[in-house]
């Protein structure tokens, strides 16, 4: 008899619960046991695990984070710990899984289907990193919610006439500011895939300012600078105020959009419909605007191969 185990791994994404729901859903409507597993890999480790019902995922869609917790387990990374957690499945007699995170969740699905768990993955990371799916859960809620901080950011600064560096997440990967300023948030970008120079940041800030545009937004993406020595290399240069913001965990939580909630649900439908047609070792994914899913070997992160959006970009901020 098919029993099923699901949980949240990695950073915490908006749209997390949405999927949680349609997978728990779907299993019921399929007379599937479902069990919750508590804190990701390291909750699995350690046998957190309860049973699921319909009733207990109906008002959790709308919510932010995920309501099974979850967390980065450096134990899962060593065969010791996948044999433990493997061990776990056994004697809770779960013999399908689906785990709903990002990179790192899904290196620890594929040594899963690896040991022989009947395992699919659906990705949820608002860094938008995966180069296989066009978007991830979490992505479009973070960048809503970083639009309503960029909207008060610019307010102040059209009143100051002030220039303001905005430092948002993506780890690696540019989407966040890209998407960002091409709904009309920023002057200046730098990213990952276009990453400029202190020196031609003032360069273009420089041209703004003659230009007579004195309030500007520069867009950074994290781990690129120390964001207070761009603000001082830039006021040193330009002889002008610059305020720094990093938007920082802000973006992470908050009410899920109603673009992630349905790609969750989604999602989460096709993880559960995909293990009963026997397949494993697969990451749920969306390709212009078509469900897919890819062998989870091949899932990797990415800088964003988005070459269409940095043209519309640059014609933009010409």
């Amino acid at each position: 008899m098919m029993k099923l185990g699901v949980l949240t791994s990695g950073g915490d994404a908006p749209g997390m619960n949405a999927a949680i729901r349609a997978v728990v859903k779907t299993a019921d409507y399929h007379n599937i046991e479902v069990m919750g597993i508590e804190g990701g890999y390291q909750g699995l480790i350690e046998g957190k695990l309860h049973r699921l019902t319909s009733t207990d995922v109906d008002y959790i869609a709308d919510k932010g984070g995920t309501f099974l917790k979850t967390s980065r387990c450096a134990e899962f990374m060593k065969e010791s710990g996948r044999i433990k957690a493997l061990s776990i499945l056994k004697d809770y007699g779960i013999n399908h899984l689906v785990v709903i995170g990002g990179e790192g969740s899904f290196k620890g699905t594929q040594k899963l289907h690896e040991l022989g768990v009947n395992v699919i993955g659906i990705p949820a990371t608002i860094d938008n990193d995966l180069s296989y799916t066009d978007y991830s859960l979490g992505f479009d809620t973070t960048l809503n919610t970083i639009l309503e901080c960029l909207g008060k950011i610019k307010d102040t600064d059209l009143s100051h006439e002030k220039t303001t560096i905005v430092e948002v997440m993506g780890r690696y990967c540019g989407d966040l500011a890209l998407y960002s300023a091409l709904a009309g948030a920023g002057e200046i970008i730098s990213t990952p895939e276009r990453k400029l120079s202190f020196e031609e940041i003032c360069s273009k800030l420089n041209e703004k300012i003659k230009s007579g545009k004195k309030d500007n937004l520069i867009l950074i993406t994290e781990k690129m600078y120390d964001i207070q020595d761009l603000q001082k290399y830039v006021e040193d240069r330009l002889d002008v105020s610059v305020r720094t913001s990093i938007l920082g965990f802000i973006q992470r939580g908050g009410q899920p959009s109603a673009f992630d909630r349905i790609l969750a649900s989604k999602m989460g439908i096709t993880a559960v419909e995909l293990l009963l047609k026997g397949y494993s070792g697969r990451a749920v994914g969306i390709k212009e605007n078509d469900l897919i899913n890819v062998d989870i070997e091949k899932v990797h992160s990415k800088l964003s191969s988005n070459d269409d959006k940095y043209s519309l970009l640059d014609t933009i901020l010409a």
